[in-house]
């Protein structure tokens, strides 16, 4: 089966995510499906939810595995299972409703009541209940929770238990400013705290019948937990600390009862998961004492269920399988079985039958600018790290074969055919030829402050989708001064600048020290620490050496001391902002330069850090002003910004970057993106993404336009034909020389007007204009392949979104402060 494994990635350790999971948890259990042998696709969904609905829309899922545990509200844990249902997407686990009213404590408890489900006596508490005195006759000792949360938040061994009404109204008043929503004050029960598990699969999985209670096999063992007595605390509270910053002091074994108390607790969950119509799995905790009468042996009082319980390994829930013999991956496939057997899918699992749809791949262009130096082809061993001297300063921001071939291939393993396309002279008549679909673009362009819009506009003029953002964008963008004034009329911060065109110019009165830089170069092209200058004549000097150099303006920038950081974002009006990286420089001049030599490769005199040690209010600062900034340039699908913070915690920022290097393992993005818990190929999968969609919307708006493509492509082959010819003429005879318009690339389209596929593409038959079947299933972008469409068929008001540029070194901030 093609399953979608949702989540949401913990990256700190701040308490807004404790309920995420850990990269290793996901990890474990996207191996256990793919063991089953399930293709798996990982979502991670903290982002926007336009980026996870067109991710699901291009993959076209059989199931969702779903641990997504939404971000915000009340209602937080329904969102995604509501999304899914309206997309009609079979997905594991209970539906919103079930999930709204577990994590509500108080309802829960209302709920159950009716059932015969003993709770310690409770009241809701927020804003407006306090005021009208409900806590007046409250009955001590309690323990104050958050009603809205789950893994403990909220609950500390030191004080979140109150034995009299001013501690209580303490805690009460501190904890309402955090958890507005409202608190759960609840009678203290002096006992220990059982889980108990419900993994419905696993009674078909085991074969096994009900107990002679009449309890259903999937109600598994109740699993203890044991705190370390050397932890202090006055109670016996498993609280917020020892669930996620002490877990070794905690022990989960079988729970040591009486076996009438272990039954009682099996019923008593069975009751709940019926109650709450929880599905697949869940999970039910409850609070065991020593009962007054001798008869029961034990009270057992139910505290809360989880109807999206934690699948960390080591959790409650394996404890328990592993009584059964069950181990982890036992536990993943009988959820799977569950969701399965309830959406009729079990033909499917069992693989009795096919698929329910079959999906044609696309046929993606892949268009970039190829580095041609002497030593390119040495790019720094398998990891394809650039090495010093690799290529000439002219290539700098052009990408490695290495760097080529990984992308290419990620595309391809989605399904896709690949046709690549160097960026030459030649590429309109190439692209014309090739019959794609889209193109997925990290093309740097040859010439001029405008070339990163080069392909962007030739495809907008062929009426093609294509990643990344527009050619105004792109345009805007690596101009530093455009740049520059666009976040000024935005409101955000940058530094003070001045473009000179000859260095001769009377110069504005700047704090000195400057940094002086080409003004339509990336990859610290020109910048090193030579760059940073302490007065007017040196200023002058630096600009009019670029100038003569780089035939272009310079930019004078003063020059902010403080931290470095830069942030990636992937998505379109709202994007997902990836965790800031910080660059530190190993004992720091006075004026640190994050410049062109240190970004060729490794070296000892940076170092990166990601995610950035920051408090959670810079970490917010950062965050919007990269967001603001992805905003004010109109960028879409990934862009990655580069900021300074000064001390005093104003953020500049240094530049945008809307086409970032994608060389794995390497470039910043994919460092961060890694970090972010997605590799190489969920990077370029998230990318490519956002331009799959406005393909569908495309075809969506002009439904006519598989017809009219044929007499559309013709009319455009000879506009373009024409467009080749005079690029071909502008182009000076030394670029020509060194970038042959004859020399495509292996898949690259000849004049013939036949496209071929790259290397190992799936399926590709060569044809102009036709699609092939996808070779590998799991392809993005389950739209079936067709012709180019006319023109045109774009609709205008495709806006910005982010282009990815593989140049091997990425481009950062170019200077630092220490």
């Amino acid at each position: 089966m093609r399953i979608a494994l949702t989540h949401n990635l913990k990256i700190t350790g701040s308490a807004e995510e404790a309920e995420f999971d850990s990269p290793e948890t996901i990890a474990a259990i996207a191996g256990a499906l793919e063991r089953a042998g399930h293709e798996v696709e990982r979502i991670e969904v903290s982002g926007p939810a336009s980026r996870v609905l067109a991710r699901l829309e291009a993959l076209q899922p059989d199931l969702i595995f779903n641990t997504a545990e939404g971000h915000k509200g009340k209602t937080r844990e329904a969102f995604y299972p509501s999304l899914f249902d309206e997309l009609g997407i079979p997905y594991t686990g209970s539906d919103a409703y079930a999930l709204n009213v577990a994590l509500d404590k108080s309802l829960t408890k209302r709920v159950l009541a009716s059932y015969g489900v003993a709770t310690p006596r409770a009241r809701l508490v927020n804003r407006t209940t306090l005021d009208s005195g409900a806590l007046d006759d409250v009955s001590f000792p309690v323990i104050v929770k958050p009603n809205f949360e789950g893994s403990s938040k909220g609950i500390h061994r030191e004080w979140s238990v109150c034995e009299d009404a001013y501690h209580l109204a303490e805690v009460v008043e501190r904890q309402l400013t955090r958890f507005e929503a409202g608190l759960l004050v609840e009678h203290y029960v002096a006992g220990i705290d059982v889980a108990c598990s419900f993994v419905d699969g696993l009674k078909e999985a085991t074969g096994g019948r009900p107990s002679s209670a009449g309890v259903p096999e999937g109600v598994l063992t109740p699993v203890e937990f044991v705190i370390d007595p050397q932890v202090p605390g006055s109670y016996n509270v498993y609280d917020f600390s020892l669930k996620h910053a002490k877990p070794e002091h905690v022990t989960r074994r079988p729970a040591q009862l009486p076996p009438q108390t272990i039954e009682r607790i099996r019923a008593l969950t069975a009751r709940v998961v019926r109650a709450l119509d929880l599905k697949d799995h869940a999970r039910c905790e409850f609070r065991v004492a020593p009962s007054s009468s001798r008869s029961q042996g034990h009270d057992v009082y139910f505290l809360e269920a989880d109807g999206l319980p934690t699948l960390q390994p080591g959790a409650s829930v394996f404890v328990a399988a592993a009584q059964r013999g069950v181990d982890f991956d036992g536990v993943i496939r009988a959820i799977v079985r569950s969701a399965c057997q309830r959406r009729g899918l079990l033909p499917l699992l069992e693989g009795s039958t096919s698929r329910r749809a079959k999906r044609t791949a696309l046929r993606v262009g892949f268009t970039y600018n190829m580095k041609r130096g002497e030593q390119a082809a040495a790019d720094a061993g398998a990891a394809g790290k650039p090495v010093p001297g690799a290529a000439h300063d002219s290539e700098a921001e052009f990408d490695s074969p290495r760097t080529i071939q990984a992308i290419a291939g990620a595309i391809e393993s989605y399904g896709h055919t690949v046709v690549q396309l160097e960026a030459t002279p030649d590429l309109p008549r190439a692209l014309t030829a090739a019959g794609v679909d889209v193109v997925f673009n990290i093309a740097e362009g040859l010439r001029g402050r405008g070339r990163e819009a080069q392909v962007p506009a030739l495809c907008e003029l062929l009426g093609i989708p294509y990643s990344g953002s527009d050619a105004t964008t792109l345009s805007l963008a690596l101009d530093k001064g455009l740049t520059k004034q666009i976040l000024r009329a935005a409101g955000i911060d940058t530094a003070e600048w001045q473009v000179v065109t000859t260095g001769r110019e009377k110069l504005k009165p700047f704090r000195y020290p400057v940094i002086v830089k080409p003004n339509a170069e990336g990859t610290s092209k020109g910048i090193t620490s030579a760059s940073v200058v302490k007065d007017e004549a040196a200023a002058r000097a630096a600009a009019k050496q670029l100038v003569d150099r780089y035939h272009q303006p310079a930019l004078i920038e003063e020059y902010i001391t403080g931290r470095e950081f830069t942030v990636g974002l992937l998505g379109e009006r709202r994007p997902k902002v990836l965790p800031p990286m910080e660059v530190v420089f190993v004992d720091p001049p006075t004026y640190p330069v994050y410049g062109y030599e240190e970004k060729q490769a490794d070296t000892p005199r940076v170092r990166f850090v990601c995610p950035a040690q920051l408090t959670p209010s810079e970490l917010r600062r950062i965050e919007k002003v990269a967001r603001d900034t992805f905003a004010a340039l109109a960028c879409r699908d990934v862009a990655r910004v580069d900021l300074r913070m000064t001390k005093d915690g104003r953020v500049y920022v240094i530049e945008i970057n809307p086409l970032p290097g994608l060389t794995p393992d390497f470039s910043d993005l994919c460092v961060i993106a890694k970090v972010a818990g997605m590799d190489h190929r969920m990077l370029i999968g998230e990318i490519l993404a956002g331009c799959l969609k406005r393909y569908r919307d495309a075809r969506a708006a002009s439904p006519q336009a598989s017809v009219a493509a044929p007499a559309a492509g013709a009319a455009a082959a000879s506009a373009a034909v024409a467009v080749s010819a005079a690029v071909s003429a502008a182009v000076p005879a030394a670029v020509s020389a060194a970038v042959p318009a004859a020399a495509a690339p292996p898949g690259a389209a000849g004049a013939t007007g036949t496209a071929g596929a790259s290397p190992g593409a799936a399926g590709a038959t060569g044809a102009t204009g036709t699609t092939s079947a996808a070779g590998a299933s799991g392809a993005i972008g389950a739209t079936g392949a067709s012709p180019p469409s006319a023109p045109g068929s774009q609709p205008a008001g495709s806006a910005p979104l982010g282009a990815p540029l593989a140049s091997p070194p990425s481009i950062h901030g170019e200077v630092v402060g220490p």
